[in-house]
């Protein structure tokens, strides 16, 4: 739009300025040779006395030649040697200019000029007084004449000129603007529908289509986005179709799983129980199988857990509790009450949380931390104030292991992620931390990996600070 009306624009101007021009030109120009033409015959037809005296008679002589004038009458100078006269009150003429004058000493045909004035255009003629020596030679007889006209009237014409000019190419302007809105709305509607087609596509809605007019490059644009949201569409719904199938094959799985584990799992206890009167093959045997049976249960337990958080089915059964207190009963539960595990509990901290949930975290963060990293393991609660008026529960688990490799940090929340590639076997079933950082986003918080300067990795839960206080 810019671009059409810019080369409009200059169209218009370049018009109306070289109109402009050619009139003003001619106005001028048709005044001057007028002027001249008429100056040269009146001066030509007028015989002076030399020397030339000042005087009545040389003053009348100028007035008659004045009257004469076209084409309007002029003020006529004459200067001969130190003698100054004019067909006017002042006998010299401040509107002439020294170039004219050395012009007419020059040129035995004179010049002429246009001069303004304080504001007030004027055209001055010079015509020296020759004698006829021969029919192809003159000789300077002195004695210099000089019209000086107003051009006030042609410039009058002239501003009328530039008015006209101006007042026509704003029209033109105006006009062309009419056909430029047409043009860019032609264009701009449909990349204004296709960007809320886009946008609309982002957000989820990929049925999104743009209708389709025409035949040109906008209607092959629209034809074409029509056809990657069609694959696109048909994509998701595969991928989400395939999704739904593998939560519930896992979910199925599990639920499947769980009947003959419960079994199993009564019949190796037992079988522990009774290992020590088995010999050693056998005895090593059944240990291993109660082991491996072990692991298979909390793998079930842990894809159960996942694809419930999958499925959105998970649900938080928040209650006020002392934060402090909570962390001592998880530690205590597991047995970590001993030199492996520190910790820094100031008292009085209160929360909104899951217990359960809230139990899951840490045990999973605690019992990650002595099995990969190194005691003693540090468990720091602690309050931070964010935005006014917003606070965060931060709980941190520090071990003294050798950290986390940095190519491991972006994956370690990942649901089966080894960060030892070497390791084709762990003691847990791999969806722990996955499981943990579902857990914490269930509270509305987030969970951060990292590694300490001097060595050990951190894992910083933190969770929005909501108490029955806050809320009342």
């Amino acid at each position: 739009m810019l671009a059409f009306l810019l080369v409009a624009a200059v169209s218009a101007g370049t018009t109306a300025a070289l109109t402009y021009r050619e009139a003003r030109n001619a106005i001028l120009q048709t005044a001057q040779d007028t002027a001249v033409r008429s100056f040269r015959e009146d001066v030509q037809q007028s015989a002076f006395a030399l020397p030339v005296l000042g005087g009545p008679d040389l003053e009348e002589v100028l007035r008659d030649i004045a009257r004469k004038g076209k084409p309007r009458p002029w003020v006529v100078f004459a200067e001969y040697g130190s003698v100054r006269a004019s067909s006017g009150e002042n006998p010299v003429s401040t509107v002439i200019t020294p170039e004219l004058r050395r012009a007419a000493h020059a040129n035995p045909r004179g010049g002429f000029e246009r001069v303004v004035k304080d504001g007030v255009p004027y055209l001055t003629i010079a015509m020296p007084m020759v004698f006829k020596a021969s029919p192809d030679s003159e000789l300077p007889s002195g004695l210099v004449l000089y019209a000086v006209m107003r051009m006030t009237d042609e410039q009058v014409n002239v501003d009328a000129l530039l008015l006209a000019a101006r007042d026509g190419a704003l029209p033109g302007l105006a006009v062309a603007l009419v056909p430029g809105l047409i043009a860019a709305r032609s264009v701009l509607r449909p990349v204004r529908k296709l960007r809320e087609a886009a946008l609309n596509m982002g957000s989820g809605r990929l049925d999104t289509r743009i209708p389709v007019r025409g035949s040109d490059e906008l209607a092959a644009l629209a034809r074409t986005f029509n056809e990657s949201a069609a694959q696109l569409q048909r994509s998701v719904r595969e991928l989400r179709e395939a999704e739904e199938r593998a939560r519930r094959f896992a979910s199925d799985v599990s639920h499947e799983l769980r009947t003959p584990l419960a079994g199993m799992l009564a019949v190796t206890e037992v079988l522990d129980e009774d290992a020590d009167s088995l010999d050693a093959d056998t005895a090593r045997a059944v240990r291993l199988v109660s082991a491996e049976t072990g692991k298979l249960a909390v793998l079930v337990e842990d894809l159960m857990e996942i694809s419930r958080f999958d499925a959105r089915a998970a649900e938080l059964n928040a209650d006020e509790v002392d934060v402090a207190e909570a962390i001592r009963k998880t530690l205590g539960n597991r047995r970590w009450t001993d030199e492996r595990v520190r910790t820094e509990l100031p008292d009085g901290i209160r929360a909104r949380l899951d217990p359960r949930r809230f139990d899951v975290v840490l045990a999973n963060l605690v019992g990650n931390a002595l099995r990969h990293g190194d005691a003693p393991v540090t468990v720091r609660l602690r309050t931070e104030s964010r935005a006014p008026g917003t606070a965060v529960l931060i709980t941190d688990v520090i071990d003294s292991g050798p950290g986390i490799r940095p190519e491991a940090l972006p994956h370690i929340f990942d649901r089966f992620y080894k960060a030892d590639a070497a390791r084709t076997r762990s003691a847990g079933s791999g969806l722990g931390l996955a499981i943990t950082l579902e857990n914490v986003k269930l509270h509305g918080g987030t969970i951060h990996a990292g590694n300490r300067p001097g060595g050990g990795a951190v894992f910083a839960v933190e969770i929005p600070l909501h108490t029955e206080e806050a809320r009342g």
